[in-house]
């Protein structure tokens, strides 16, 4: 399969994600019709990841979440299915789709963004039983979890019982751990004025993190008012602890611990895409030096790709998957895998492919940290803001509606933007939904009970 037509530059983008969807969008309005550009991707959509708390919380309908691909960029070619491997001696890339066709795409210019993946650790029961909140399925299936185990707790007798339904475990106390955490348990307290037969007590949520403390990107102050703030709510917080294993839902921690849990959420770190280190498959190198650089491809200051005999004039990469220098707060330090700067490198690589093309010299990635804001329930938050050279520590009620805001601007398309705000005057009205539906992952169940058994 060969994209391109009409002598005009094709442009390959790998993954949907906040790289991919902005460099694509940028390219066709700053070169219209002269380009052709086609996104690959394993999900037709992309996932707004500062939303995922909230749609675990109920607060945003899941589909909000989430950005068509095909209906955000107009006039590209998305090819729905897994990059299997990259030829950038050749120019080309493979790629399975969902009906298992296998094809190869040839391209002028490629960006890989193709981000991470959970980084799992081997510890035993891990991955039998816990799920991460990396991907909005995930995080709908944890709020239905959360919210159908409300509903059963209420109607058991037995107590072990009850105590194990009740138990809400979250390791890894980043930004996606704490505030996922903290978003489940305001979703419960709202909840439980529906449950006379169910107290707050009764429910249990741990945090688990082997650092000293939690939400690293803020300061000491901040952390300190998001630890308070949890512990007041009552989540019990472990620091300097670990998971020695999870088998059969029984978590066993390095403080001695020991309980039953029917929920295990994984927010401990990610790794960039596996098929990047896969030399066979992927003839570009990537970077063995352990730490935020492992397995991460080396980018220039202006996103170009290092290969192994310097820069690659025709492949970019930004996001997860790539280390790329951060010129604004020192050469030795790389830019922090965040939504911020992938959008604004995605924006950076669609500039510079237009100077490549029109022949003009490429231009730095070069931006200040605005801040970081997080949510932690209903009205609660914490973050900060800069302004120039101003920082503004933001907590409560200010810091919640500062990261709404900020989210709802970066959100694509102004009809997810207008959907979003609508879920919010929802739930300030009317409260949110309490009702899990665990069962959607077996939409088949109710139909294969009324068949009956199978005959032998």
């Amino acid at each position: 399969m060969n994209t391109i037509s009409g002598g005009k530059p094709h442009v390959l983008i790998l993954g949907g994600g906040s790289v991919g969807l902005t460099t694509a969008s940028d390219l066709r309005k700053s070169l219209g019709s002269d380009v052709a550009i086609t996104v690959v991707d394993s999900r037709p959509y992309l996932t707004f990841a500062p939303f995922l708390p909230e749609v675990g919380s109920g607060s945003i309908d899941p589909r909000n979440a989430l950005a068509p691909l095909r209906k955000a960029l107009s006039g590209t070619k998305v090819v729905t299915g897994a990059v299997t491997g990259v030829r950038s001696s050749e120019k080309v890339v493979a790629v399975e789709t969902e009906d298992g066709d296998d094809l190869e795409i040839s391209y002028d210019y490629l960006v890989i963004g193709l981000g991470s993946v959970p980084r799992l650790l081997p510890i035993p029961g891990l991955a039998e039983h816990a799920i991460g909140f990396k991907w909005v399925e995930e995080a709908v299936a944890v709020r239905d979890r959360i919210l159908a185990n409300l509903a059963e707790a209420a109607s058991t007798k037995d107590p072990r019982t009850r105590k194990r339904l009740l138990t809400f475990t979250f390791i890894g106390g980043g930004f996606a751990g704490g505030e996922a955490v903290a978003e489940a348990e305001d979703m419960v307290r709202d909840a439980l004025r529906y449950y006379p037969d169910l107290h707050s007590s009764d429910v249990r949520f741990v945090l688990i993190d082997a650092a000293p403390f939690i939400f690293p990107e803020v300061s000491e102050e901040q952390r300190a008012y998001a630890l308070n703030q949890l512990r007041e709510r009552g989540v019990e917080v472990k620091l300097e602890t670990f998971v020695n294993s999870c088998e059969n839902n029984v978590v066993k921690t390095s403080d001695d611990d020991e309980f039953e849990t029917d929920l295990i959420v994984w927010n401990a770190g990610v790794k960039p895409n596996p098929l990047l280190s896969d030399s066979e498959a992927f003839d570009i190198p990537v970077l063995s030096e352990r730490g935020p650089k492992m397995g991460k491809l080396e980018c220039l200051p202006d996103l170009r790709v290092k290969g192994a005999e310097g820069a690659l004039d025709d492949v970019f990469s930004g996001g997860d998957c790539a280390a790329v220098p951060d010129l604004a707060s020192g050469e030795d330090k790389l830019c922090p895998p965040n939504a911020q700067h992938a959008v604004r490198q995605g924006k950076r690589i669609a500039d510079n492919i237009t100077r490549s093309v029109q022949g003009r010299p490429l231009v730095d990635y070069y931006h200040k940290n605005m801040g970081t804001m997080a949510t932690l329930g209903m009205y609660k938050g914490m973050g900060y803001l800069l302004l120039g050279d101003k920082r503004i520590e933001l907590k409560g009620l200010p810091a919640w509606g500062a990261a709404r805001a900020y989210h709802l601007i970066t959100m694509p398309t102004i009809g997810r933007k207008a959907a979003v705000v609508a879920d919010w005057v929802s739930s300030a009205i009317s409260r949110r939904d309490i009702i899990g539906i665990p069962q959607s992952t077996n939409p088949r169940g109710a139909f294969e009970l009324a068949a009956g058994p199978k005959k032998k």
